[in-house]
């Protein structure tokens, strides 16, 4: 078991590198200024266009991506993720509009980083069979960090260089890390005696004939569109709703990054001790307690803080779950390819927070009453839970 920690610390400063990509709000306005000096007006839906086009396009290549790591060798399947991702980056430093942007920012960044993604989380599970949770957890909490590091260090470069020329620095510098990283990634050999893992599992095929999956997709589902409704309006519920000014929200925000970090491990070990369902269980069972105090207490600075920092955390808890749960019950075997199938959830709750929030605010004038719609959501995936999810954390009977 020579060093099997590396591979962790591999992954976590490449998911540093990738989760980049949620500091697009630190491009944002840059951007639309630079377009107005150039007589290209932005409205507010185009705006966020690269980023929504970035999401989707980061979970449908997943499924993808989840085939190639299962035939070849995962150090190949990252460099190609990794030039995808440094491409992005140096050609957005190029584009004459945020129609552009949603191309190559959104698009080839999210596929870039959606092929990328699952080959460290997959190399963490196949060197820690034992922990399989805590693993891909502590592998993960670079992608949760990121948005920690890298965004005031973009911020830094924008106003030094400007925003093109950061997109391109940007764009170098992890094609340089981000290649020389993916040298590091291999699997374990089969023959080893530190696995301690036989190689059982499930196909893709017979997974999706087993109630596990369609409950697991549907919790992972509510999961994620929970954390990431609260994520994209923490900033502007902070100000609105609890009077905070911008530069406050901002540092409320990169606190809560945090927590979203730290999220991955926690409920990654969780769910290796205690199982998939106890590991729901607490997770909606907390984001519904943070959910009741901003309604209880809507205007106390404390609650505020402590509800946030609850459900910001639960979303990195959820990205731990999943990939566990996914080997856990379906078997490591095929771990890459049943796991990118699972991913698709990410992109149904990221498409479905946009609704919900955005109709919350259409129909009540404020994000106050956000939280009523995600504590009826979370109560709906504990009934999920219930009737598809086994207890126990290993099952290799699921299609018996």
């Amino acid at each position: 078991m020579r060093k099997r920690y590396l591979y962790i610390v591999s992954g976590v400063l490449m998911f540093l590198c990738l989760g980049s990509i949620y500091s697009w709000s630190v491009f944002q306005k840059p951007l639309i200024a630079e377009f107005l000096k150039n007589g290209v007006e932005v409205s507010s839906t185009t705006a966020n266009m690269p980023y929504m086009f970035f999401l989707l396009s980061y979970a449908l290549s997943m499924p993808f991506a989840g085939r190639l790591i299962a035939r070849f060798n995962p150090k190949f399947i990252s460099i190609i993720g990794s030039l995808l991702v440094a491409a992005a980056y140096i050609v957005s430093s190029f584009a004459p509009s945020m129609q552009v942007l949603a191309f190559t920012y959104g698009v080839l960044g999210g596929i870039g980083v959606g092929i990328i993604y699952g080959v460290p989380l997959a190399v963490a599970a196949k060197w820690y069979p034992e922990k399989k949770g805590l693993a891909v957890g502590l592998t993960l909490l670079g992608f949760g960090l990121s948005p920690f590091i890298t965004a005031p260090i973009s911020n830094k470069l924008i106003m030094a260089f400007g925003v093109f020329k950061t997109f391109k620095i940007l764009g170098f510098v992890f094609l340089i890390i981000l290649c020389l990283l993916s040298l590091t990634l291999k699997f374990p050999e089969l023959s080893s005696d530190s696995m301690g893992d036989s190689e059982w599992g499930l196909s893709m095929r017979e997974m999706l004939k087993t109630k596990e999956f369609y409950g697991l997709w549907t919790t992972y589902t509510i999961g994620t569109l929970s954390g990431l409704m609260i994520i994209g309006v923490s900033s502007t519920y902070a100000q609105e709703v609890m009077g905070i000014s911008p530069t406050k929200a901002a540092f409320f925000t990169s606190f809560f990054a945090i927590f979203n970090g730290i999220g991955r491990p926690i409920f990654g070990a969780f769910t290796d001790k205690f199982g998939t369902k106890k590991a729901i269980m607490l997770s909606y069972t907390s984001i519904i307690s943070g959910a009741l105090l901003s309604i209880i207490f809507p205007d106390n600075i404390a609650v505020f803080v402590i509800s946030f920092s609850v459900i910001w955390m639960n979303l990195g808890g959820w990205l731990s779950i999943a990939p566990a749960s996914t080997s856990n019950i379906f078997g490591p075997k095929n771990y890459a390819e049943n796991y990118g199938v699972l991913f698709t959830a990410y992109g149904a709750g990221a498409f479905l927070q946009g609704i919900i929030s955005g109709g919350v605010k259409e129909l009540f004038g404020s994000y106050q009453y956000i939280f009523y719609p995600l504590i009826v959501i979370c109560l709906l995936g504990i009934i999920i839970a219930n009737l598809t999810i086994r207890v126990a954390a290993h099952v290799q009977t699921v299609n018996e």
